[in-house]
């Protein structure tokens, strides 16, 4: 029975586990990437399939959408904290390119009050 109970436990912590975005790109330097418009541009062009993809970028391009459906759900401390600095800034310096997202990932607003939510929340 106890070995039944560990088996189950531990099937759940690793589905917990499985539920989070990889955690490989955690230690970019977000902030000098945001203070550097050339190093910014191409990440976003990347997800708006517009230029070549970096690794990095490659794993941010499979995940943004659904980022956007789920408040990042599925996003790490590290990759919440960041998400949010790293839109705010696009919302509020690269506005033609934020509505260029917008238009790619979420055309209808759908999602728009799930990340609207999420971009508002301190946790």
């Amino acid at each position: 029975m106890n070995s039944l109970l560990l088996f189950v436990c531990l099937s759940l912590a690793g589905l917990a586990a499985s539920e989070q975005y990889t955690d490989r790109y955690d230690n970019l330097n977000v902030e000098e990437i945001l203070s550097i418009r050339r190093l910014l541009v191409p990440y976003i062009k990347c997800m708006l399939e517009q230029g070549r993809c970096t690794p990095e970028g490659k794993e941010l391009k499979l995940h943004v959408k659904d980022g956007m459906q789920t408040g990042c759900a599925k996003c790490t401390p590290w990759q919440r904290t960041n998400a949010r600095k790293v839109v705010k800034h696009i919302r509020e310096k690269e506005t033609e390119y934020w509505e260029a997202l917008k238009k790619k990932y979420d055309p209808k607003d759908e999602f728009k009050p799930t990340y609207e939510a999420f971009l508002a929340a301190d946790d």
